[in-house]
């Protein structure tokens, strides 16, 4: 049993490269962002709009993995999470100290039960904080922005490279200086930059660092 933490800011491409990391190495992948999306789904369709609203509705809340797809209350909502709304909204949501200890006890319970990878901006600082490897990927603002810009082209979202780099900038601001468990890095973490690393050579640092080689 053992588990593997990564940090990062948006678009450093955490999830894609967890992903890819727990494929490799056969075991679980924890998308601790998409548990705040979910949240934020959540208060988004059922007009949450209040901290006592969103309090209540978290005490019988079910958020689960299976086959590296998120469920709320037993739906898939994989897809419906990947929205800029949801995004920003997750954000927002995450800030609310309530909300962050409800599902890091979420994430603390899974990482007992199975060997995971999992990501998202606290993890080696606050969730997984004995976790045998830990890591912490980052990468330039431009080469960030690019990559959501690509992403967005694919999905058929039209927001200009500026406006997602303005955006990025704010997310940033907002991670790093949030009052309950800020983004950063940790001080075991191993940090990679890749901006100009492919998903495979950043992968393949990752793997030589967990298996000595």
């Amino acid at each position: 049993m053992y588990a593997v933490a990564i940090d990062g800011p948006a678009g450093s491409g955490k999830s894609t490269i967890a992903k890819l990391l727990a494929k490799e190495l056969n075991i679980s992948y924890v998308d601790t962002g998409a548990m705040y999306r979910a949240i934020a789904l959540k208060a988004k369709e059922e007009n949450l709009d209040t901290e006592e609203k969103l309090k209540n509705e978290l005490e019988n809340i079910k958020i689960d993995f299976q086959d590296n797809n998120i469920f709320l209350d037993e739906k898939d909502i994989s897809d419906e999470i990947r929205t800029e709304e949801i995004s920003k909204l997750s954000s927002k949501i995450s800030k609310y100290p309530f909300v962050r200890e409800k599902l890091v006890l979420i994430q603390q319970d899974i990482a007992k039960k199975k060997p995971v990878v999992m990501e998202g901006r606290d993890i080696g600082t606050v969730v997984l904080k004995d976790a045998d490897y830990k890591f912490y990927l980052t990468a330039s603002i431009d080469s960030r922005a690019m990559r959501r810009y690509k992403q967005n082209l694919e999905k058929g979202i039209d927001i200009s490279l500026e406006d997602i780099k303005a955006e990025i900038i704010q997310r940033d601001d907002n991670d790093k200086n949030r009052e309950h468990s800020p983004l950063k890095q940790a001080s075991d973490a191993i940090l990679i930059d890749n901006s100009d690393l492919s998903l495979r050579d950043n992968v393949d640092k990752m793997l030589s660092v967990i298996r000595g080689e």
